[in-house]
């Protein structure tokens, strides 16, 4: 697949670092990439938005935002807040679309979770993956309350026709409790996908060099990473 939708479970939960992992990735491979964020919330004109860290951890990619909003609000709420358009699934599809032609691979990261509203009509991130016929990829945190979360997210995926490619952990902390430590072999099971990776607390931070080196570490050899599930649900277990 060519073209990536990244949904949250929730807001916060680290798509902007997952996505940035993976774009820098494939950069270090040789591919030509970008990184489509149909909207942006909470962020006034001027102010760097999600795309400003994505440049920033991964480097030359390519990014595009179609539209901007100051409140810190779902995109149709901050749209109507604003008096800025709204953004259509179909708007977003055609962005991705167009960007599709002269990349490689074009990652579209959502605001929030997968039915967070774009506008008034009801569109969302589900309905620009389904219009793209692309591989939804699930964000989730670590802890209690992930599995809920991530069951409810596949499975509306599911119901709307959507193909989950699997969950990403977006915040592994560096002292896991047993909740966490659990949700490595519950997760999977969750999304009814695979844990194509976990990527450390923290590493948002990080430089370029630092950040291409945990990227690697913490995804799955499918984004071209070194993660292994088993080996690391293993090495977090013997360390307790």
């Amino acid at each position: 697949m060519t073209v990536l939708v990244i949904s949250g479970t929730g807001t916060g939960v680290g798509k902007t670092v997952v996505t940035a992992a993976i774009a820098a990735l494939a950069k270090a491979d040789g591919r030509r990439v970008a990184v489509l964020k149909p909207a942006q919330t909470g962020v006034a004109d001027g102010e760097p938005g999600d795309l400003a860290d994505v440049r920033r951890l991964a480097g030359d990619v390519t990014t595009r935002e179609l539209r901007r909003y100051p409140d810190p609000l779902s995109p149709e709420a901050a749209a109507r807040r604003s008096g800025i358009a709204p953004v259509t699934p179909a708007e977003a599809a055609n962005a991705a679309g167009e960007l599709d032609q002269s990349h490689d691979l074009v990652l579209v990261e959502g605001a929030g979770g997968l039915l967070v509203r774009f506008d008034p009509g009801g569109g969302t991130l589900a309905d620009v993956a389904w219009s793209l016929g692309s591989l939804v990829l699930v964000v989730a945190e670590a802890g209690l309350g992930t599995l809920n979360a991530t069951a409810l997210t596949a499975e509306v995926a599911t119901r709307r026709g959507l193909n989950v490619a699997g969950v990403l952990i977006g915040a592994w902390p560096p002292e896991p409790d047993l909740a966490a430590r659990s949700n490595l072999e519950d997760l999977p099971v969750a999304a009814g996908a695979p844990l194509l990776g976990a990527l450390s607390a923290g590493i948002g931070q990080a430089g370029p060099e630092e950040f291409l080196a945990e990227a690697r570490r913490g995804l799955s050899p499918w984004f071209g990473g070194e993660f292994d599930p088993e080996c690391f649900a293993k090495g977090e277990s013997a360390q307790k």
